[in-house]
């Protein structure tokens, strides 16, 4: 399977974004299953079929495009928002960048680590290892880069979060991921109850990291990525499932601003598995 992912790695963006197009097509009209998830929480989103079109051919450019992303040569990456990563480190307090299943989400912790993580503080971001041990390794192989780390979905990822952050390190979270029971709470997401992650919260009022919303756009014809960044438009408030609200709704104008790049047909509304 490596050497699969190295010759798929080779392939131009554009070729590579080509046929992820014609896979995301492909399972959408395969799978019932994912169809009616991807539709139920577009509706949910109040999103009309012009808007949630493109994203089920982006959907399977996500896929497609991991193993140039993993193991072949830099893409092209412009920025919008810089100086608000500036600001941010300047203050020493450590970074926590938010970023949703919008665009291409790889792209933005590679593309810091670049630009920022070589020269001026890393950046860990929180992994969960797949189930498929081959996976897994290749994964945490191609993610080991300089100025980039992950942190496991355990307590011991946690107690590393929190030690990067005191030491004004940034740390990459996908805040509508669903977190393991426990770690969450019942918080409306597109008028929806969803469990939501209370983890950026936590990081953000123990250390008082700054908070920044970023995501990664994915440029049309391959030509490469756009990681937008923006802060949040106020400060988090002291109760956690306000907070967690807040950041939901955060997330909500993200995608709002680009809702072909969204990743509809992750399971956002599923029940949380028990922690490991």
């Amino acid at each position: 399977m490596m050497t699969l992912f190295k010759i798929l790695s080779a392939l131009p963006l554009g070729l590579a974004q080509a046929v992820g197009w014609s896979m995301g097509w492909l399972v959408f009209a395969a799978s019932g299953v994912y169809r009616k998830r991807f539709l139920a929480n577009a509706r949910q989103a109040g999103m009309n079929w012009r808007q949630w079109l493109g994203a089920v051919g982006e959907s399977g450019k996500l896929v497609a495009e991991l193993p140039r992303l993993w193991l072949g040569r830099p893409v092209t990456v412009l920025w919008d928002g810089a100086q608000h990563v500036e600001a941010a480190l300047a203050l020493g307090r450590g970074v926590i960048f938010l970023t949703p299943h919008l665009g291409c989400f790889e792209i933005t912790a590679q593309a810091y680590a670049q630009r920022y993580g070589q020269l001026r503080q890393p950046m860990t971001v929180l992994f969960r290892p797949p189930r498929q041990p081959w996976l897994g390794k290749l994964v945490a192989a191609a993610r080991a880069r300089p100025g980039l780390h992950t942190a496991p979905t355990t307590l011991a990822g946690v107690k590393q979060m929190i030690k990067a952050l005191k030491k004004g390190e940034s740390l990459g979270l996908l805040p509508d991921q669903v977190p393991p029971l426990g770690m969450g709470l019942w918080v409306p997401f597109f008028g929806r109850q969803a469990y939501t992650m209370t983890l950026a919260v936590r990081l953000a009022q123990q250390t008082g990291a700054a908070v920044l919303v970023a995501w990664g756009e994915r440029l049309p014809w391959g030509r490469g990525y756009r990681v937008h960044v923006t802060p949040l438009l106020a400060a988090l408030p002291p109760d956690s499932a306000l907070a967690a609200g807040a950041i939901n709704r955060a997330m909500e104008a993200l995608i709002h601003s680009c809702p072909q790049q969204y990743l509809w047909g992750y399971a956002r509304y599923k029940q949380p598995r028990e922690a490991p």
